[in-house]
């Protein structure tokens, strides 16, 4: 089967500019530029995290006791300990009594018996005496209280082990609704961070061959539309890899540091459409968002003569796409309003409101016909912009009829 020859011809660019990018040592600055905020926050993170640990220890209590008393006293906390976060549980330490009391007390205050908040006096006797200081928070003394008079029970009628029947099963965090909201704006908001994060560097890409005049030899050697049509897949193609790369590395970071959840199980309620096609159709959107939204940039970046006036795109060319966010979120828990089904029919929020569809309608064939229609209108900004390329840059083609009103006159 032999390939059109605008086809071979885009190959040709693409493969080109694929490899000048990728096998460059610049693009390994491209790949490293996502991890340093993660790697430094996970650094942080965990140094953070050993400060708050060594910061937040258990408070220390000196009991002072007999030895019977205070193996009472530890049995009662053993049975309460475990409704109890560890964080706050109360650290207690056995000191046996000395004939003088008040003096022992000061000893332990100062720090005879370690760092202890306060001291524990007779604590099964008529009158328990906590000396000492809690720093405002009660919680110490109430957990003393607590086990004092669990002590008391158990020594008046000592409890027997009830065996309660536990069945394991994962719960649903809030409902299923809410959950596949959440799950809908996450992938609308991890399409927009992708494409928003590598779209953009589209603005630039005829710069350089406009500067050096090779965009002529091109233009004189292959068709405008395999120009455009191979820079647009090139640089989806660096992004996927990118992004391939970027997945690597997020899966290896979550692997060190997730602690499984106490119970709640957000996978559990998964997206409507199900886990195997939702997971599919996000390369797939981004890509469609990715076509879209570069072939837009691609032709308005070949306007460009300057880096300057590349710099002058980039802000409104971003705002632009804080709109189509918005547009798509709008729709998010009303699959079918108009404001939901507007987003879907609008080519460039088109592949943000399906992906959220996806999270909330099981239908299927909504999303190859929104395919189908995005690839339409990829064809067609792709010949518009490469029109307006020939026209305004390399001054060739028809001129059209706004030209004959908006034209300079011609000179007499």
């Amino acid at each position: 089967m032999r390939w059109p020859e605008w086809i071979r011809a885009a190959f040709v660019i693409a493969r080109r500019d694929y490899q000048a990018t990728v096998f460059s040592k610049t693009f390994l600055f491209f790949l490293l530029g996502p991890l340093f905020p993660l790697a430094l926050g996970a650094l942080f993170g965990g140094v953070g995290n050993q400060i708050a640990r060594g910061d937040e220890q258990s408070p220390r209590i000196a009991v002072v006791s007999s030895v019977e008393d205070y193996g009472k006293l530890v049995e009662a906390q053993a049975r309460i300990a475990p409704v109890i976060p560890r964080i706050a549980r109360v650290e207690m330490v056995h000191v046996a009594p000395s004939d003088d009391l008040v003096r022992q007390r000061q000893e332990i205050l100062a720090g005879g018996q370690g760092d202890v908040i306060g001291v524990l006096e007779d604590p099964l006797g008529e009158e328990p005496h906590f000396i000492g200081g809690t720093g405002g928070d009660n919680s110490s003394v109430k957990q003393l209280a607590l086990f004092i008079e669990e002590a008391r029970q158990a020594e008046a009628a000592p409890p027997g082990r009830t065996q309660l029947k536990l069945t394991q099963q994962e719960r649903v965090a809030a409902s299923i609704e809410t959950v596949r909201k959440l799950l809908a704006r996450a992938g609308q908001m991890l399409l927009f961070v992708l494409t928003l994060l590598l779209s953009t560097m589209l603005l630039s890409q005829m710069l350089e061959e406009k500067g050096n005049k090779v965009i002529e030899v091109l233009a004189a050697a292959v068709p405008i539309d395999s120009i455009f049509v191979g820079k647009l897949f090139a640089m989806l193609a660096i992004s996927l890899t990118g992004i391939f790369v970027w997945f690597l590395a997020g899966a290896a970071m979550l692997a060190f540091f997730y602690e499984p959840g106490a119970g709640v199980n957000v996978l559990g309620a998964g997206p409507a459409i199900g886990w195997p096609v939702y997971l599919l159709l996000i390369p797939v959107y981004f890509a469609m968002s990715y076509l879209l939204i570069g072939a837009a940039f691609l032709g308005i970046g070949a306007q460009a003569s300057t880096a300057r006036e590349v710099q002058i795109l980039s802000m409104p060319v971003t705002m632009f796409q804080v709109v189509l966010l918005l547009i798509a979120f709008a729709g998010v828990g009303r699959p079918d309003s108009w404001q939901a089904i507007g987003a879907a029919v609008f080519p460039l929020s088109s592949p943000f409101a399906m992906l959220g569809r996806a999270a909330e309608d099981a239908a299927l064939w909504p999303h190859l016909l929104a395919l189908a229609w995005q690839a339409l209108w990829v064809a067609l900004i792709l010949k518009f912009a490469s029109r307006m390329f020939k026209r305004s840059v390399l001054k060739s083609g028809p001129r059209g009829e706004w030209r004959k009103w908006f034209g300079r006159p011609a000179r007499q």
